[in-house]
């Protein structure tokens, strides 16, 4: 019953994201939930259900966007059937690493999966004619039949589509975890010796993991080049892969929703934080080393567990974060200097680089955080 009703509040908060967030801006960030949704999704079977931590997941997004925006020029399929040629592709390339990948458990396959996402990812800028090389590959979807007048050229259209494709990829990834082969898997992340002594092949159950994570892969992917109409080398870089990792974790990889969470932080970090401040991958990576050390199951578990008595000692956290933040703001802003002159703007608030007083509230700020953070 709680899992009905949980899949009918995901429904509606899709259904009805677009009328809260009805600005262009908020149409896009919301298209690109929905794909980054998908992606992180089918990232945890592999770390959150099978324990396999991966560094070259984006190989599957990756390849699937270029196999997407291939067929959206070929013009061979419906534009609203584009991202499952993503995913067969995503499936495709699965079934011919996952052999390798899949061999090895634990520190191996991280390192082997390492290689190979560099491998691809090098192996794009050799071959130009596939990959577009600088410039990547461009395409347009309102292109063909219109049928009762949809065109996909209204980003509305393009969030319903990636919305359409989130629910039911997130079903079907929800209904996997039921299955033998998902109750296998999470057997193979606990107790792999144990999986083989019963008489399970566990090389096999990674490899059927890595393919079917691989095929939603790369059903992202193929919702990423419908909506930026352009696919470049960078998706299948090292970088994509550890974002995939970062924030999937950040949400929590332990619940199903989690890595959904992680998904809606990794958009809002890179696009919103991104153009708020120059030091935001600095923040992502202290928030992430925080989450580690403390709170490992991630934003949904801190979310189950908070209470009103631990408000004090968090808000006295964010306080000592503050303080260290405006310092790292002023910081930046001293390389500028010459460009954009001493102030800074920080939380409403205008600060002199240049000011010891400034420095000096921005240091008092942080020892007090740090003060009440450990009394409280």
């Amino acid at each position: 019953m709680q899992i009905k009703a949980a899949g009918a509040a995901f429904a509606l908060v899709l259904l009805a994201a677009p009328w809260v967030f009805s600005s262009s801006l908020g149409l896009n960030l919301l298209t690109q939930m929905g794909i980054a949704a998908i992606v992180c999704l089918s990232y945890n079977i592999l770390l959150g259900q099978g324990g396999m931590l991966s560094f070259g997941h984006a190989i599957y997004s990756g390849l699937g966007a270029f196999a997407a925006i291939h067929a959206l020029n070929a013009a061979v399929l419906p534009v609203s059937l584009v991202p499952i040629v993503g995913g067969l592709a995503g499936a495709g390339v699965a079934l011919l690493l996952g052999w390798l990948t899949a061999q090895k458990s634990a520190t191996t396959f991280a390192m082997v999966t390492l290689g190979l996402g560099e491998l691809v990812a090098a192996l794009a800028w050799l071959l130009p004619e596939v990959f577009g090389g600088e410039a990547g590959v461009s395409g347009n979807r309102v292109m063909g039949a219109s049928p009762w007048g949809i065109t996909f050229g209204p980003q509305l259209q393009v969030y319903y589509l990636v919305a359409a494709y989130t629910l039911v990829c997130t079903v079907l990834m929800f209904a996997f975890t039921l299955t033998p082969l998902g109750r296998m898997l999470n057997a193979v992340r606990d107790n792999p010796e144990r999986v083989e002594f019963v008489g399970y092949d566990t090389r096999r159950i990674r490899f059927l993991a890595v393919v079917i994570a691989g095929f939603f892969a790369g059903m992202g992917g193929g919702l990423a080049a419908l909506n930026f109409e352009t696919v470049t080398a960078d998706v299948l870089g090292s970088q994509r892969s550890g974002a995939y990792l970062l924030f999937t974790f950040l949400g929590g990889s332990g619940h199903f929703f989690g890595p959904v969470v992680g998904a809606v932080l990794m958009v809002l970090a890179n696009v919103l934080l991104s153009g708020i401040t120059k030091a935001w991958l600095l923040y992502v990576g202290l928030v992430f080393i925080a989450m580690v050390v403390w709170v490992p199951g991630g934003v949904v578990s801190l979310a189950g567990r908070l209470r009103w008595r631990h408000v004090p000692r968090y808000a006295a956290r964010a306080l000592g974060f503050a303080g260290f933040a405006a310092m790292v703001e002023m910081a930046y802003q001293l390389q500028l200097l010459a460009a954009l002159g001493p102030q800074v703007r920080f939380m409403g608030l205008t600060l002199d680089a240049t000011s010891g007083l400034s420095w000096a509230g921005a240091a008092a700020t942080l020892g007090v955080g740090v003060f009440l953070g450990k009394r409280i």
